[in-house]
C-alpha cells in the first residue's frame, strides 16, 4: 500500500513543528512539502525531519500544484482559518486545520460548505482530545459510571503562546513581542479566550455527547496596552444547569512541567458521581455513590490509530471512516456557537442566546 503524502502548510502556530513530527514518524507517511511565506519559520522543520530543498515551498500553489498531497496539515493564523481552507480544497487534499476551529461561526460555516461534496475530511485538531486522562474520562462517561452529565468545569491555558515554540521549547518574551504578534493581534483572533474557549467547549460538548447551551455570559480581562484578552471566564446555561469555561494566558507554570494552580484540565459533575480529568497526569479521580470519598484510576494506555491526530486521519483516509469525536466539524461547530456567544456577550456585556 502506498504511503500517505502529507504536506504542512502555513507556520504561523507552533503548533506545526509537532504535528509534522507526527507525520515524520508515522511509518505509513510521507511529508512531500512544506510550505511558508517565510523561509526562516520553516529552518527547524527542514533539519528536524530532513526535508530535502526540493520539497521547501514559499508559494502553496506552486506546492500544491507539484507534490499533490493527500493530506495537508494547515496552521494558519485563527482569522484565516477559512481562507486556507478555501485556498486548499480546490487541490483535492484532505485537510487536519490545527485548533482552533476558527474565530467565527461564519467563517467555520465557510469551512464546512467549502468541504461539502468533495469526498474529502476536514477535521479540527484539538491536542487535548489525545491526552489520556481525557480519553479515559469519555470512556467513563460512556459507561455511565457517573450517570447523567451536569456541569463542566474547565480551566486552562498555559503561561502564554510566546513563552513556548514548537517542542515546548521555553522563550522569554517581552511587551513589544507580544505587540508584533499575531496572536495579540485582534484583526489575526488573537487572544487567550479565541486560542483556548474552544477546547473547553468542544471537549465539553463530546463528553455531553453533543448538548448545546441555551445561553451564555462572558467576561474578558482588559490588560493595559494590549489589544486583545489574557483571562476569560464563559458561564454557559443548559437545561440541566450551569457550567463554566476558563481560559488562561498566564499560569504560574505551564501544565506539561508543573501544573498550576488552578489546575487544568476539567472536572466533569454526573448524577452519580464527579471526574477530575487533568492535562498530562497518570491518573483521573472519580467519585461516585459506592466511593463517596474518592478514588484515582490510572489512564488508559492510548494505541495506534488513536495515539495522535495524524494517525487517526490515516486511519480515516485508508478506511474511508467518517471524523468522529471533537475533531468533527459537527462537534467543532457547536464548540465555536459557544465561543461566538461568549465574543458578543464580552462586546455587549450581558447574557446572550447560544449564536447560531
Amino acid at each position: 500500500m502506498s504511503k500517505i503524502r502529507i504536506a504542512g502548510v502555513n507556520f504561523d502556530h507552533m503548533h506545526i513543528g509537532d504535528n509534522l513530527r507526527m507525520a515524520y514518524e508515522h511509518p505509513d507517511v510521507e511529508i512531500v512539502a512544506i510550505c511558508d511565506e517565510d523561509p526562516a519559520r520553516m529552518e527547524t522543520a527542514v533539519r528536524s525531519f530532513e526535508i530535502p530543498a526540493d520539497r521547501v515551498y514559499t508559494d502553496y500553489r506552486r506546492c500544491l500544484e507539484e507534490t499533490r498531497p493527500d493530506l495537508v496539515l494547515l496552521c494558519p493564523a485563527t482569522a484565516e482559518h477559512a481562507v486556507w481552507v478555501e485556498r486548499v480544497a480546490p487541490y483535492g487534499a484532505h485537510i487536519l486545520l490545527e485548533k482552533p476551529f476558527a474565530d467565527t461561526l461564519t467563517a467555520a460555516d465557510r469551512m464546512i460548505a467549502t468541504m461539502q461534496g468533495t469526498g474529502k475530511l476536514l477535521a479540527i485538531n484539538w491536542p487535548l482530545a489525545w491526552y489520556p486522562p481525557h480519553v479515559t474520562t469519555k470512556r467513563l462517561l460512556d459507561e455511565r459510571v457517573i450517570g447523567d452529565v451536569l456541569e463542566i468545569h474547565y480551566y486552562d491555558g498555559n503561561r502564554g503562546p510566546l513563552r513556548h515554540t514548537a517542542g515546548k521549547v521555553e522563550t522569554l518574551p517581552g511587551v513589544e513581542q507580544k505587540r508584533s504578534s499575531w496572536w495579540y493581534q485582534k484583526e489575526k483572533g488573537g487572544g487567550s479566550l479565541l486560542d483556548y474557549l474552544g477546547y473547553g467547549t468542544t471537549l465539553g460538548t463530546w463528553f455531553m455527547d453533543g448538548s448545546a447551551p441555551i445561553e451564555v455570559t462572558a467576561v474578558v480581562d482588559e490588560p493595559e496596552g494590549l489589544e486583545v484578552d489574557e483571562h476569560s471566564v464563559t458561564v454557559a446555561r443548559y437545561k440541566q444547569g450551569l457550567s463554566k469555561f476558563e481560559t488562561r494566558w498566564g499560569t504560574f507554570t505551564d501544565p506539561w512541567t508543573f501544573q498550576p494552580q488552578p489546575q487544568c484540565g476539567f472536572v466533569i459533575v454526573g448524577t452519580e458521581g464527579t471526574i477530575s480529568s487533568y492535562d498530562y497526569q497518570p491518573v483521573v479521580r472519580m467519585q461516585t455513590r459506592d466511593r463517596p470519598e474518592g478514588q484515582e484510576m490510572p489512564v488508559d494506555k492510548l494505541h495506534p490509530p488513536h495515539q495522535d491526530p495524524v494517525q487517526y486521519l490515516v486511519h480515516c483516509i485508508r478506511t474511508g471512516e467518517a471524523v468522529r469525536g471533537p475533531l468533527s466539524p459537527e462537534i467543532a461547530r457547536i464548540g465555536q456557537q459557544i465561543v461566538d456567544s461568549a465574543v458578543l456577550s464580552t462586546r455587549e456585556k450581558r447574557t446572550v442566546p447560544l449564536v447560531g
